[in-house]
């Protein structure tokens, strides 16, 4: 019984896991499944059969088995990134012919699964580094039959030498990138190990703590390719370079155009070891980035500067000792570079020497770093003359609060036409007026402080400016009407309260007025921008009245603003009974909101009734009674006021049917004219005399006098 219970809860538990299995798998498409991150120990067995993309990565598969895959003929690109593979089936491949995407980064291997990849012949991009394999050696029957690959990232911790035969086998393979890593378990490097190569790109992430002379061999195996981009990846890991010899002496035979410096340590004679060399070679760009910077223990101050080094790009980045900027007092290496970035290097001052020097810059980025006021501009240093060719400078992500300083830092550049103050400490401008070079159009101070006093110190010059998240609350319309040529305004995330009716921008084409806090825009918000032709205004607390809906119905009519965020985001916060319903549902009944309609409903309801009255007039003879009956109470209203002694010529006025007639003459007159005293007794057949009518006073009187 108790085996049988147990086969029983076995069943279950299977069922479960296979119910489980299931859903395990995230399917973006028919063709496309992500089973990241699942904690899997294998490859799930119930996957479609039409899969062309697999993310298998973040799991703790470890192995590859041979029928893992067998079903999946249509698979592109396989993901096995992070699991903890160690060994690959020899035909664990064999059905996926058309794989043109292998990742196999940071996982177990113990040797390159040559034998796995045979089949793959459309493979493009490979990644095996980061694995525990000791050598690098390719295959020959392998990877030389791999036409179409791409890019090729090799290595891991565990390589100790790069060895003249690893790579023969790519040498008619271009590549475009071609990684190796071997950290700092590196000790040799084999003369021609790179000679086979033919890359547009390499990465090498190769720590030469332990034989630096390695370096200058890697180099000259490097002589005469095209390279595009090289890169170094912690070339020192763990010490820095004291030795005298130079290192980088064969770069100047490097046919490369970028050259990028990641990580590692560098001190004051290494990084002038390579700025040296560089100005002999063909790179236009150099970059140190996230670089460990220190001084060198025996530098001696040089007799002369780097004058001679021509770049199109320098980065500085990601360093957090300033002193990489001063390793060298003159600032001669920045004299002959275009763009220089020096971002997040931690520093605040600038020299004025260094201004001095940089005069081929076109594009400055000094952003992300802690600059102020008193230390960007001295009123000892001459800022004329400098800076003749600089277009664009971005001074954004530092601790700036003026800005006047910056007018004046930059007041006399010629050809300067974009800064970046974004991400300061800008606020109000109480030391206004500020002199702006004439050429600058292009400003952005997203991310301030600022207050309305701001607009006395923006340049009227302007085609484009950002005042996005500053805080403002209220415009100063007056700047806008001097600022003739601005063309693009973004004041996104700000406290603006209203628009102003008078905002006059004659050029204005893009508005960004989206998330601040006004509620109404009318139909005359923007008449006197008639360029406008962007507007972004989603994300306020709209009022859905009759204003609003004019305006929205005036600019779907006339198509010619396009409202770049409708309808996302537009969404009524008044009247209480539309709160947060979307503007686009709002629909007011046409009478209304639109008074045209109103008084043409009221003047034909009118016009209707006044032709309904006339032709009741016409066919009921209403004029003939309305004289009557004029006449019956203005002799009502005469009989009242009459003396009792007024003389009358009938006491009653007797009126009566056809059919009647015989009775009141013979009857009724005799009764009336014979009695004691007699009464006057007026017919119309025996005193109206005829064409001529009663006597309106003689029968007021006699109505009176019969009362």
């Amino acid at each position: 019984m108790d085996v049988a219970l147990l086969a029983v809860l076995c069943l279950l538990f299977l069922g479960a896991a296979e119910r489980a299995e299931s859903f395990t798998c995230q399917l973006f498409s028919p063709q496309r499944a992500s089973c990241r991150g699942q904690n899997l120990a294998k490859a799930p067995s119930n996957l479609s059969k039409v899969l062309e993309v697999l993310d298998l990565s973040y799991n703790k598969i470890q192995s590859v088995a041979s029928g893992d895959f067998s079903s999946l003929t249509r698979l592109k690109v396989l993901d096995l990134d992070y699991n903890h593979i160690a060994s690959v089936a020899h035909d664990a491949f064999a059905a996926n012919v058309l794989l043109e995407r292998l990742h196999l980064f940071n996982n177990s291997l113990r040797e390159i699964p040559s034998r796995a990849l045979r089949p793959l012949k459309n493979l493009k991009v490979l990644s095996l580094s980061n694995n525990l394999y000791p050598r690098a050696t390719l295959d020959a029957a392998t990877f030389g039959a791999l036409r179409n690959l791409e890019d090729l990232s090799l290595g891991g911790s565990a390589i100790a030498t790069v060895g003249r035969e690893d790579f023969v086998s790519l040498a008619d393979t271009p590549l475009k990138t071609f990684a190796l890593k071997t950290a700092s378990a590196f000790k040799e490097y084999q003369s021609g190990a790179f000679s086979p190569l033919n890359t547009s790109a390499l990465w090498c992430d190769i720590a030469v703590d332990h034989n630096a002379l390695a370096l200058p061999l890697l180099l000259r195996d490097l002589q005469g390719k095209p390279l595009e981009y090289l890169r170094f990846r912690n070339l020192f890991e763990f010490t820095y370079y004291t030795d005298t010899v130079d290192l980088f002496s064969g770069l100047a035979k490097v046919d490369v155009e970028e050259l990028v410096f990641f990580r590692g340590k560098f001190n004051e004679n290494l990084l002038r070891s390579v700025l040296l060399n560089v100005q002999k070679s063909p790179v236009r760009d150099l970059s140190f980035i996230a670089i460990d910077f220190a001084r060198s223990p025996q530098w001696k101050p040089p007799e002369a500067g780097v004058g001679n080094l021509t770049l199109c790009r320098l980065m500085l980045k990601d360093i957090s000792n300033p002193d990489v900027l001063r390793f060298d007092w003159t600032f001669t290496w920045f004299s002959g570079v275009s763009y220089l970035s020096i971002l997040n290097v931690n520093f605040n001052f600038v020299p004025c020497d260094a201004w001095g020097q940089m005069t081929r810059l076109v594009a400055l980025n000094v952003s992300n770093n802690r600059l102020v006021d008193e230390y960007i501009y001295n009123e000892a240093c001459l800022y004329r003359g400098i800076m003749p060719h600089l277009e664009h400078f971005n001074l954004s992500s530092n601790a700036l609060a003026r800005l006047r300083t910056v007018a004046r830092l930059t007041a006399h550049w010629p050809q300067l036409s974009a800064l970046d103050l974004s991400h300061n400490r800008i606020g109000s401008a109480t030391d206004w007026p500020c002199a702006w070079t004439r050429s600058l159009t292009w400003l952005t101070l997203a991310h301030n402080a600022v207050t309305t006093d701001i607009f006395r110190c923006l340049p009227t010059t302007l085609r484009f400016l950002d005042l996005s998240h500053s805080q403002l609350e209220r415009l100063d319309v007056g700047y806008f009407a001097a600022a003739a040529d601005l063309q693009e305004l973004r004041l996104t995330g700000n406290k603006i309260k209203f628009i102003p009716t008078k905002w006059r921008c004659p050029n204005l084409r893009v508005l960004a007025v989206d998330g601040n806090s006004f509620g109404v825009i009318s139909r005359g918000s923007f008449v006197n921008m008639p360029q406008l032709s962007q507007l972004k205004a989603g994300n306020n607390p709209y009022h859905c009245v009759c204003e609003l809906h004019g305006f929205l119905q005036e600019t779907f009519r006339n198509r010619k603003l396009t409202l770049l965020d409708w309808p996302q985001g537009w969404t009524c916060y008044h009247p209480e009974p539309l709160l947060d319903t979307p503007v686009a549902a709002y629909n007011p009944r046409v009478t209304e909101c639109d008074v045209t309609v109103v008084v043409a409903i009221a003047v034909s309801v009118t016009a209707a009734a006044i032709v309904a009255g006339m032709v009741l007039c016409w066919r009921f003879n209403l004029p003939w009674y309305l004289r009557a009956t004029f006449q019956i109470v203005r002799s009502k209203y005469r009989a009242g006021r009459s003396q009792g002694s007024r003389p009358f010529a009938y006491h009653a006025f007797i009126s009566y049917s056809c059919s009647d007639a015989e009775w009141v003459r013979q009857e009724l007159l005799q009764r009336l004219e014979a009695s004691s005293p007699p009464y006057h007794v007026c017919i119309h057949e025996r005193d109206f005399m005829p064409g001529a009518g009663l006597s309106t006073t003689s029968l007021t009187t006699l109505r009176g006098a019969a009362r």
